[in-house]
């Protein structure tokens, strides 16, 4: 699996066109529904959001810290969503106390990071005992393609792997939820192109001096098709999701508790 050094989704933070874009993704609007849903019957306090980016998938409370590397990314958040803290930080050292935090959240985050054993210890640390760890993660190896290279993936799992982490920093795994199916790996590609296009109009654009796309036909072509492209593919990915056996979903989330006697 050849990593990526580059983020190259880190481009586009600094356009509203690219952020609004993003927040269309139909798979961030199913793994941002499956979070929130997860959280619905919890007693929350104070909740942690790492690699929350420009694109958190908790906004319904107010209660809580988000936490990433960019700075960019957190000012546009903080802009646009104008709720919570907000904490530049890296996931495999957190600026916490032990157990400030009833719930913490990584989603897509993990497989990101080099050390991603050092982010799952920091954030067992963080919880308080029987505090809640909800992650959502990219499943099954051999679904390793090109869109996991376009985003920066060091890997993707095995649901026994994610399980052994987590056990190993004695957290319970007490839900396992099926997010997004096998559909999602044809579709990404796709989603891949899109972002590619539009990237390389932009940087054209900006080497030629033309100035920003806005006013560009083929943008608001573009930004109109994907937005409704993705409004109505959420609902054939979630079926998707729901028939598909779990040995074949494409995205998981669990939710894990940290035990008492950590």
């Amino acid at each position: 699996m050849k990593h990526n050094t580059t983020n190259r989704f880190q481009d586009f933070f600094e356009e509203e066109k690219y952020t609004t874009l993003k927040n269309y993704l139909y798979n961030y609007l199913l793994r941002k529904r499956a979070v929130e849903k997860s959280l619905k019957h919890e007693n929350a306090g104070l909740i942690l959001e790492i690699g929350s980016g420009i694109s958190p998938v908790v906004t319904c409370s107010r209660h809580i810290a988000y936490s990433d590397l960019s700075l960019t990314a957190l000012r546009i958040l903080r802009k646009t969503h104008k709720k919570g803290m907000y904490v530049v930080a890296d996931a495999t050292c957190l600026p916490f106390k032990n157990s400030a935090f009833t719930h913490a959240i990584a989603s897509e985050v993990l497989e990101h990071l080099r050390d991603d054993r050092s982010a799952i210890r920091e954030l067992a640390r963080v919880i308080s005992p029987s505090g809640r760890l909800i992650v959502t993660f990219p499943h099954r190896k051999f679904y390793f393609a090109n869109d996991d290279r376009f985003v920066n993936h060091y890997r993707r799992y095995e649901l026994s792997e994610m399980v052994d982490r987590l056990n190993n920093e004695a957290l319970r795994v007490i839900d396992i939820y099926k997010v997004l199916g096998p559909l999602e790996k044809l579709t990404m590609n796709f989603v891949v192109f899109c972002f590619s296009v539009i990237q390389g109009i932009s940087r054209h654009r900006h080497k030629t001096g033309s100035g920003p796309v806005p006013a560009s036909w083929l943008t608001k072509v573009l930004v109109f098709t994907f937005k409704w492209a993705n409004r109505l593919y959420i609902i054939l990915a979630w079926l998707d999701a729901k028939i598909m056996p779990l040995n074949l979903s494409s995205v998981l989330l669990i939710k894990a508790t940290k035990d008492h006697d950590d």
